[in-house]
């Protein structure tokens, strides 16, 4: 059974291994399927919900775009844009804000955590970006969208609006409830430096991640700085409960290789850690200094890149205009 897939990235810049293991690389795997019908957005208008530098932004998107071809997205099989093009996100956000409820809002915990204690200082389009969301979503009748753990609330929302849409307006069907495709294992890669933090760009230490654009010797150097524990390597499941830091290797590893976690186990049962760690640097030089060679030599061509955009942009407006039209014509307009 064929499946509309939809998913996006924020240009935020400095991707790292965990946008890559936990998002991109799962973007390729569906795009492999030919019964797939793939749309892959650059979310700029979700990324100004906090200020942005100007310059840098436009950089940002030219880079998370990069990303994309270079780790293997092909325009030619997935339409591949950013968001800020297509107006009829925008559009369809405020129609659709006008059926979404207030409580359904207060309810999303990732507002909470991202505006801090002092909520009243944060922008109100941090507030309704879910709404905004649920329209990147729902206008392209997506039956599946790739998330996070931590983006599962914001799909329930987009569920409940597509719902109450469909019942308000008597449309059954109408506004098409999506599926989640939740990446169980591995979907969270941690810091190089605390196995209990998230790997992120926002990190003071550049050693706590590998980023996309690194060279062989900084994949290398990083994977042999990464903090690991005392004890031996693991000898069954229950060996590397409570290691995260090593918890976090060996899922970074597993992922690269598209095994479980009790094949690594076992690859390395009796092993050193300086085998495992020379073993782990080898195989992500091997995927990841590809993509950074492709991303650097992709950005010194700005015109091929915003081309792309330009093409997937047209391709996704005609999609998402007649949506926003038919949604018009429901409500009455």
């Amino acid at each position: 059974m064929s499946k509309k897939i939809f998913s996006g990235v924020q240009p935020t810049g400095n991707l790292h291994l965990g946008n890559y293991l936990g998002a991109i690389k799962k973007f390729v795997d569906l795009q492999k399927d030919i019964k797939n019908n793939c749309i892959y957005c650059v979310v700029d208008l979700h990324a100004i919900t906090v200020k942005q530098d100007p310059k840098f932004l436009k950089k940002n998107i030219r880079e998370t775009t990069a990303a994309f071809l270079a780790s293997g997205l092909d325009p030619k099989k997935s339409i591949i844009f950013n968001q800020s093009m297509v107006s009829s996100h925008a559009e369809g956000a405020w129609l659709l804000g006008c059926v979404a409820r207030m409580g359904w809002l207060n309810r999303m915990t990732q507002f909470k955590e991202k505006a801090g204690k002092d909520k009243e200082k944060a922008s109100v389009g941090l507030y309704i970006y879910p709404i905004l969301m649920a329209s990147d979503i729902l206008l392209y009748d997506a039956t599946h969208v790739p998330v996070g753990e931590d983006q599962k609330q914001h799909l329930e929302l987009t569920r409940d609006i597509a719902q109450k849409f469909n019942s308000d307006f008597n449309c059954p069907n109408f506004l098409i409830t999506p599926e989640p495709l939740i990446q169980e294992n591995f979907s969270r890669i941690m810091s190089l430096k605390d196995g209990t933090k998230k790997m992120s760009k926002s990190d003071p230490s550049d050693q706590s991640r590998i980023n996309l654009t690194d060279d062989k010797d900084q994949i290398v150097n990083k994977i042999k700085r990464a903090k690991t524990d005392s004890a031996q390597l693991p000898q069954n499941d229950n060996d590397i409960i409570k290691r995260p830091e090593l918890v976090n290797l060996y899922g970074i590893f597993s992922s690269i290789q598209n095994q479980n976690l009790n094949k690594t186990i076992n690859d390395f049962r009796g092993k050193n850690f300086s085998e495992f760690k020379n073993n782990l640097a080898d195989i992500l030089v091997e995927k990841i200094y590809p993509i950074s060679n492709e991303i650097k030599k992709l950005l010194k061509d700005e015109k091929y890149i915003d081309n792309i955009l330009k093409t997937g942009s047209i391709e996704a407006e005609k999609i998402a205009r007649k949506k926003v039209n038919d949604i018009k014509q429901k409500i009455g307009f």
